[in-house]
């Protein structure tokens, strides 16, 4: 069974619940249970039912924001972080349907994550749907539907449950933000390299080869 989470203060109006997450936009916001009601069985419901990821926010269903593109820089990261992680033996790579209990009533899906051996229980694969784990790396590949106050609530979050690195890839500016602490971020660009700092050393991308996924074209038509 599920636990509760908290019940929110009470909701009033739809801006208050959009305020409350950020003011995304009102389409990601599950109305079915109604904001402030649901649990994480409902979350895996939606997911095995209707084939939607959302996370859970104060007893709100959200529902992840992504896109085409988004999605194939979310592949290609994952892919490098695996490559540099396993011969290694340094933990796990999880990709975007990696659901994560950040503590009660907060459940959140990274984009891309590693999860160092030492954070997992017994140093094992979890066999729950939604594990209690807190990675060391999350990374979110904003889309056109994440806002400014979602994604700092979001990074608030992370680094209160102990996440120690937070990547936000923008696909349009083709930049990456690296942020140690929830605010002040370093943002390189395409002609820098994104290394892993403390929590991967020795893991370096140069970006510009990491944004030409973007580029990428098939034989000229014959």
């Amino acid at each position: 069974m599920s636990a509760v989470p908290t019940p929110p203060d009470a909701i009033t109006n739809m801006a208050e619940v959009l305020e409350r997450l950020g003011n995304i936009p009102l389409c990601r916001v599950r109305f079915r249970p109604f904001p402030g009601t649901a649990t994480e069985d409902d979350l895996l419901r939606v997911a095995a039912q209707e084939d939607r990821l959302c996370e859970l926010v104060d007893g709100i269903l959200v529902e992840k924001g992504m896109g085409f593109r988004e999605s194939l820089l979310v592949a290609a990261l994952a892919a490098l972080l695996r490559a540099f992680v396993v011969p290694r033996n340094l933990g796990l790579v999880s990709g975007p349907d990696g659901t994560m209990r950040l503590f009660a009533g907060r459940i959140r899906i990274p984009d891309v994550a590693f999860i160092s051996w030492a954070r997992l229980p017994g140093g094992r694969v979890p066999t729950e749907a939604i594990p209690d784990l807190v990675s060391d790396l999350a990374v979110e590949v904003l889309s056109a539907s994440n806002t400014p106050g979602e994604m700092a609530r979001k990074r608030r979050e992370y680094f209160t449950a102990g996440v120690c690195l937070v990547w936000e890839v923008d696909p349009e500016a083709r930049t990456v933000a690296v942020y140690t602490a929830p605010d002040e971020p370093v943002v390189l660009t395409q002609d820098q390299t994104l290394d892993g700092g403390d929590v991967l050393p020795g893991f370096a991308l140069p970006l510009r080869e990491f944004f030409a996924e973007l580029d990428r074209q098939g034989p000229a038509a014959s």
